[in-house]
């Protein structure tokens, strides 16, 4: 179904404009001469509704706050004219509407009442797709510049009530973590200051649940992601009225901007969306929208890979490489990824320390190159990806001993050093480094055109904040115009290899967010493999992100980073809850688990389309302490899932719960099947028919543990069942 834009004339001036999705609608008050005005957002109204939402006493809030003449109140936008006057008066001048190739754009155009400033309020919809996006472009025609303080992309105004909110936060090797808490007076702020990466402590996006403590599959619930791959901020303003303000936008901080006369400042995108099936709907909203529209090849299947990072870390050689390339391609993988370490001549890459800048082959490591490797998986019948990370440097760098002037560096100040004690982050502002970093992607590319992938790391903030680029007067853009430059040689790299698959990872999952998703394929979750900890990362992370996405490895135990010991079973069921791969050493890997990943390979190859393209069902979260963790996912037309299963906690004689289904046909019958079962029998129900009705009203009983031999039984669990409808 397609969206639609409705506009209401009351008067000569009065429009009231609805914006509707499949099953939700947004309305506006714009009539012309007076502030734009929320009326509504929530499940699709009718035009007779929304015609009457005044009648119904529905409280008109701005949609879109400038200060100035109402100082008390928070504000999207704040700006200070050429003259000093610091004060905006935003009325409607214009509305109008316009197609694009695979969308439709509401635009309101505010007017300042006495200065030639203009703030242009769109709101995007797809059709089909249950997601709006909302942005500004903010414009003047002022003899001097204009200075802009705050420039929120939009504000949406929540009714008050018992309105909980669901965030996700965390660290390096621990990220994407939930906290849900209740909206209390007073201001909540969520905002990253990092300047290069924007989703390790916190994350862009949000919910919002209507009806009081969040629930996954019922309840009214409204989700936003601000697309943006920079510093933001999002903030929840409580007061004195009948609604919670929420704002999000670039963070202003230390990033003031100097708007000059016919330039146009365009916010990125705020994505939100509207469900009364639970935080689920929003996911599932969330998911399909990504796919189709901000998420690069978001329809196609991911390729099975292996990584070499945890394997070998620094220590590529060219014998090793081909022997992994052999390895994943006995156990079915597609895919072999050549990580850190391969590049430098002057300054090898043996460790962090030095090299970044110097992507010349390092052939005491690679005698015949790049070529050979790409030579070597061609023989083993797969594909060849390759890490880089280009917008940094090292000081011990043939790059920095040259261009020392392209790094990011206050005047006056000493470098402050990242990873390695050397680490130094390249000014994306400056033109000339945007063309050091499409080049180094484009020599990759024209030299070896059968590349298939890269990994693309960015593992250093901006830690001081000077611009050797910019002038002196606009320091402040430095954020700002690093992410600008950052989008400019990304659209070059797209335009020129719109076919080539690239991975988002920054230390981790440092780049989930979809202002970076349309140039990447996918992100790289966490550095942290640890798959029990991983049930804990990727459930959050799939709040607003579909496992086609999310980059999830089998990797060794133990594990690398935690120390835990955990099942290879255990391993294997997380990692095929989202884009299947390993980070291991297949040489330290007895033949059984060789073999048992090649079967568990071979039939994640029959679910991969339901996993990586199906609807989420969160069903039991591993924050509520039960002991257990469980999701499914389903075709849309519900003919098949994939049911997933997991122990959170290890106790004798523990009492967990039995988890019901979700997302089923209730009068079809589904039969079940484990995937990647290794008990030494098959589970009671294994073959066995059940209505799609019973199995979402009782579930299954899952066993504890795996039954199997007593030399290799743990005290973990966890179970994969493929439902195929009959």
């Amino acid at each position: 179904m397609a969206s639609l834009i409705f506009g209401f004339s009351f008067s000569a001036y009065a429009e009231i404009i609805r914006i509707d999705t499949p099953s939700t609608s947004l309305v506006l008050d714009a009539e012309k001469g007076k502030m734009l005005k929320f009326l509504y957002y929530g499940g699709r109204i009718s035009g007779t509704d929304a015609e009457n939402l005044k009648a119904a006493g529905s409280p008109a809030a701005d949609a879109y706050p400038a200060y100035g003449l109402d100082a008390t109140r928070e504000a999207a936008l704040s700006a200070v004219h050429s003259d000093g006057n610091m004060t905006l008066d935003l009325k409607v001048e214009s509305t109008s509407t316009r197609k694009d190739k695979e969308s439709e754009i509401t635009t309101v155009r505010l007017r300042d009442a006495y200065y030639p400033f203009t703030v242009d309020v769109s709101y995007r919809t797809y059709p089909g797709e249950d997601v709006i996006e909302t942005w500004t472009e903010i414009s003047h025609q002022e003899k001097g510049t204009v200075t802009l303080d705050r420039f929120a992309s939009g504000c949406l105004p929540v009714r008050y009530g018992n309105v909980w909110l669901s965030q996700l936060y965390g660290s390096w090797g621990n990220e994407g973590r939930v906290d849900c808490s209740p909206l209390t007076h007073g201001m909540r702020v969520i905002k990253n200051r990092d300047g290069v990466r924007n989703s390790h402590t916190a994350h862009a996006e949000l919910m919002l649940s209507l009806d009081g403590k969040p629930r996954e599959n019922d309840g009214r619930v409204i989700g936003a992601a601000l697309c943006y791959s920079g510093n933001y901020k999002l903030v929840i303003d409580t007061d004195e009225t009948d609604y919670h303000r929420f704002f999000a936008g670039i963070n202003e901080d230390n990033s003031e901007y100097h708007l000059k006369k016919g330039e146009i400042f365009a916010t990125p995108p705020l994505a939100f969306t509207y469900s009364s099936e639970g935080m689920s709907g929003v996911s599932r909203h969330f998911h399909r929208w990504g796919r189709n529209h901000k998420l690069a090849h978001g329809n196609d299947l991911r390729k099975i890979l292996l990584n070499s990072w945890e394997g070998v870390y620094f220590d590529i050689e060219e014998a090793g490489m081909e022997k992994m390339m052999a390895d994943i391609s006995s156990m079915g993988g597609e895919l072999f990824v050549m990580d850190d370490g391969w590049f430098g001549v002057k300054y090898p890459r043996d460790n962090a320390t030095q090299g970044l800048g110097d992507w010349t082959v390092d052939t005491r490591k690679l005698p015949n190159g790049i070529q050979g490797l790409i030579d070597a998986a061609k023989k083993h019948g797969i594909r060849f990806g390759i890490w880089i990370e280009p917008e940094m440097t090292n000081s011990k760098s043939e790059l920095y001993a040259a261009h020392p002037e392209y790094v990011i560096r206050p005047t006056h100040r000493d470098h402050v050093y990242g990873r390695g004690g050397t680490q130094l982050v390249l000014d994306l502002s400056n033109p000339e480094v945007q063309d050091l970093v499409f080049n180094v992607v484009d020599t990759l590319m024209t030299k070896y055109p059968d590349i298939d992938y890269i990994k693309w790391d960015a593992n250093m903030s901006i830690r001081s904040h000077g611009s050797q680029y910019l002038s002196a007067d606009n320091q402040s853009h430095l954020y700002i115009d690093y992410h600008k430059g950052f989008a400019k040689v990304l659209d070059r790299i797209r335009q020129k290899y719109p076919d080539l698959t690239i991975q988002a990872c920054a230390s981790g999952g440092g780049r989930a967010n979809y202002g970076v998703l349309p140039w990447f394929d996918e992100f790289w979750v966490s550095d942290n493999t640890d798959a029990l900890q991983r049930v804990y990362m990727q459930w959050g992370t799939s709040y607003f992100f579909p496992a086609v996405a999310m980059a999830s490895h089998i990797s060794a135990t133990p594990n690398h980073q935690t120390y835990r010991t955990m099942p290879l079973k255990y391993r294997t069921d997380v990692a095929m809850s989202g884009r299947l791969g390993m980070e291991i050493q297949p040489r330290d890997m007895s033949k059984a688990e060789r073999e048992q990943c090649r079967k568990a390979i071979e039939e994640y190859k029959e679910i991969r389309p339901i996993v990586q393209q199906g609807d989420i069902y969160r069903l039991q979260s591993p924050y509520d302490g039960l002991g257990v963790a469980s999701l499914l996912y389903a075709t849309p037309n519900k003919d098949k899932a994939v049911y997933f299963w997991w122990k959170t906690e290890a106790f004798r004689n523990q009492q967990l719960p039995r988890v019901t289904m979700a997302g089923l046909d209730p009068d079809r019958n589904y039969k079940v099947r484990e995937i990647n079962r290794i008990d030494n029998k098959p589970l009671k129900y294994e073959g066995k028919v059940f209505s799609g009705r019973y199995l979402m009203d009782n579930g299954l009983e899952m066993p504890v543990g795996y039954n199997v031999d007593k030399d290799r039984r743990t005290e973990w669990g966890s179970r994969v069942l493929l439902l195929t409808a009959e």
